[in-house]
């Protein structure tokens, strides 16, 4: 066996509250570099159906769903009284990551999520105002209780590849292009610093621009949505309303955009989801691609953080969004969900690491409009490098594993750092942590704009002087 490092050591419980694609992928990350008693490890799941994975271990599993009911109950005495450090580890779906972050905090247990998740039922409920079911919503909530209780135990939220990974790759890729244009290589301490690099860089904003190419050898069947990630996150995800973080040079706005009451200001909202938002961007194997616009956590949360305020007024902020091309199979699941008017087929089904013969993951932050003209910093992890670095995990779990790994670890260097965002960790940390896992790792300069092949499909609705313009880039129909 290998003579992995281990990064640090926990000696109370972990608690894993999920055990999907990403659960599974957990598994040999945390057996290789971290230093805990396995036995007192607890995954809690409704579905069985990966449970030999932890027998095998002697690790406990507890077949339940975690309710508005039960979670106060259940979840407390899997940590033990015995004054040990705890950790849970909260990866499931329509758990409530505000509810839980909360509990652990009180109880004094560490805590990591992916994204900030609500209750069952949050993202259709048809009574709620469309405002009222956005990200920047939940981000809120959270930003609330953060300004209420700013210290304590630490709990790193939406820490996974995206959100969570591509907000260390903007601090990365901003030093690299600092580097380019003025010759500069020191790098700034605080928040107010890295907003001032980046007003000072010229950059207009940011695409997370993301492709995944892996395919099966299968077919997809009909009637059976296909990816590579969880199937209800991306569903319910890309149903949401699409959300943007809105930057200071934007002249135009689509008559469906919608600008927030209160809060920070950072982003604005759509009335159409976004699986039926499409915009262009550019990554760098392929080049130019239409992407979804689908809302994240880290198109707010960017945005907010590289903001320049000068006596309480903006006066510099990056556009921010996600430009996503999931898989072909995932492709063709979102138009078969489209004509069933968004409702999920019976059957759903994430391709793993043997069914996937081909294919990477190219993920990473596109920052234009700069000197440069476009800058994309990311990982591209084919699914054979996946294979041979972890098992039990296709490319696009492992860029999201070994970014709640590094964040882990991270949180237990930084054991009383409060509510914590991604953009707020040590970027350079949690990179060195995570990189052995990111396949290849770069910086790529582009000519690309969106006005690119863009008159030929639409000639009228273009602003050809200012090509990094959201009206450029959003396909307008």
């Amino acid at each position: 066996m290998e003579d992995w490092e281990t990064y640090s050591k926990l000696s109370g419980s972990v608690v894993m509250l999920g055990f999907g694609s990403i659960g599974r992928g957990m598994l040999p990350l945390l057996e290789r570099h971290l230093d805990f008693d396995i036995s007192r490890m607890v995954v809690i799941d409704p579905d069985s159906t990966n449970r030999s994975l932890l027998d095998e271990r002697g690790i406990r599993f507890i077949q339940e769903r975690v309710t508005p009911d039960n979670f106060n109950s259940l979840l407390p005495p899997l940590f033990g009284f015995d004054g040990k450090q705890g950790f849970c580890v909260n990866l499931s779906v329509d758990v409530s990551s505000f509810d839980l972050l909360k509990l652990c905090r009180g109880i004094g247990v560490f805590y990591i999520d992916t994204v900030l998740e609500p209750w069952k039922g949050f993202y259709f409920n048809r009574e709620s105002v469309m405002a009222a079911r956005t990200n920047y919503y939940l981000r809120e909530s959270l930003l609330s209780e953060k300004a209420k209780v700013p210290d304590g135990v630490t709990a790193l939220t939406c820490c996974g590849a995206n959100p969570g990974m591509v907000s260390w790759f903007v601090k990365q890729a901003l030093v690299n292009l600092s580097s380019a244009v003025t010759g500069d290589l020191s790098e700034p301490g605080t928040r107010s610093e890295w907003a001032l690099l980046m007003r000072n860089l010229a950059v207009k904003g940011i695409h997370i621009a993301e492709r995944d190419t892996q395919r099966s050898v299968l077919r997809k069947p009909l009637d059976t949505f296909w990816n590579t990630w969880s199937v209800d996150g991306f569903v319910s995800e890309g149903l949401q309303p699409a959300e943007l973080g809105w930057g200071t040079h934007e002249k135009w706005m689509p008559d469906f955009a919608r600008r927030h009451d209160s809060g920070c200001q950072a982003a604005i909202y759509f009335e159409q989801p976004g699986v039926s938002t499409q915009v262009r961007t550019w990554c760098p194997t392929l080049g130019s691609q239409y992407g979804f616009l689908v809302t994240h956590n880290e198109s707010i949360s960017i945005s907010d953080y590289f903001t320049v305020k000068e006596d309480g007024v903006v006066v510099y902020r990056p556009t921010c969004h996600y430009a996503y091309r999931p898989c072909d199979d995932a492709l063709l699941s979102l138009h078969e969900l489209l004509d069933r008017g968004g409702e999920l087929p019976p059957f759903h089904h994430v391709l793993d690491e043997k069914e996937i013969i081909e294919g990477q993951d190219e993920l990473g932050v596109l920052l234009y409009g700069h000197q440069k003209n476009a800058y994309w910093y990311g990982s591209r992890l084919t699914i054979e490098q996946a294979r041979s670095l972890a098992p039990y995990q296709n490319a696009t779990a492992l860029q999201v594993t070994s970014a709640v790994l590094a964040g882990m670890v991270w949180v237990m260097e930084n054991p009383c750092a409060g509510i914590v965002e991604a953009e707020e960790t040590d970027y350079k940390r949690c990179l060195e942590l995570q990189r052995p896992y990111l396949g290849d790792v770069g910086g790529y300069y582009s000519e690309w704009t969106p006005l690119e092949g863009r008159s030929l499909l639409f000639p009228d609705n273009s602003d050809p002087n200012d090509p990094w313009q959201f009206r450029n880039v959003l396909v307008q129909r």
